[in-house]
């Protein structure tokens, strides 16, 4: 025995994993999981095998896809033209946003811009309609203006409605002014000026007597005022042409509701 004894404490000595430097290869690494067997709990009397019925209606349930899920898989032909479209029209918007802040490549031409802009704004519109609606003196006239005064508040309030159930960006982060607010002119889509300029243009186009040449500036005029838009950076160019549109059925609408000269009068001296 102390013979064996002996060599054992030998083969210890000259074993290389007992030494200080590998005594780490010896031990279990930490977090090392428990045996299966080992940890096992029994089954209480409730707990029940599940069924193989259950297994196939829950392996069912997880290959089914919900329904946006099939739709975002599988693109429809509709929503891919108007993804490209609305890609398209934000490309284009951006390229013709050449006036859109101080670093811009027009940034010099912004001011003159802007003023071309504020000549399709409500405010100066309406302003203008009620001076000219006080110093005229002649039925006609008056009839003229007070129907023009309608389109205009019709025009404003529209545009305010559509923009706030749309609630559309423009193509630049850049801030509405003072004018914009008070005419609730505050999202992208319609453009407010272009559906003016349009309403405004047709009307006179309809109810004055104009010279060709003066025809011909009053369409440019209108155009004009959807292109600044969009060289600000304030819309994209289906907000120009959504607003050319809408004016135009505002034009329309207020045909069919044309105010006679005795209404008007009697609006005027109500008053």
């Amino acid at each position: 025995m102390p013979a064996s004894q002996s060599r054992a404490r030998a083969r210890d000595r000259n074993n290389v994993l007992n030494r200080a430097e590998f005594l780490s290869l010896n031990q279990p690494p930490k977090g090392t999981p428990e045996p299966r067997g080992s940890g096992r709990k029994a089954p209480g009397p409730l707990a029940q095998p599940p069924s193989p019925g259950d297994g196939a209606r829950e392996r069912r349930q997880s290959q089914q896809l919900p329904e946006e899920d099939c739709m975002q898989l599988n693109p429809s032909f509709k929503g891919i033209a108007f993804n490209s479209l609305l890609a398209i029209d934000i490309c284009m918007s951006k390229r013709l946003g050449v006036c859109a802040g101080r670093a811009a490549s027009w940034a010099s031409a912004r001011s003159m811009v802007k003023l071309i802009g504020i000549t399709g704004h409500g405010i100066p519109w309406i302003g203008g309609t009620i001076l000219c609606l006080v110093k005229s003196s002649t039925l006609a006239g008056q009839e003229v203006l007070m129907n023009l005064l309608l389109a205009l508040l019709l025009d404003i309030m529209t545009v305010a409605g559509v923009q706030k159930l749309i609630k559309r960006r423009g193509p630049f982060e850049t801030n509405p002014s003072l004018l914009d607010y008070l005419t609730m002119d505050v999202y992208a889509f319609p453009a407010g000026h272009a559906s003016r300029a349009a309403m405004v243009s047709k009307f006179f186009l309809s109810h004055l007597v104009l010279a060709v040449p003066l025809r011909v500036l009053l369409v440019l005029w209108a155009f004009c005022v959807g292109l600044s838009r969009v060289m600000i950076g304030r819309h994209h160019i289906t907000d120009v042409i959504s607003g050319f549109v809408i004016g135009y059925f505002q034009f329309r609408l207020v045909e069919l509701v044309w105010m006679s000269s005795n209404t008007c009068q009697m609006l005027i001296s109500a008053w």
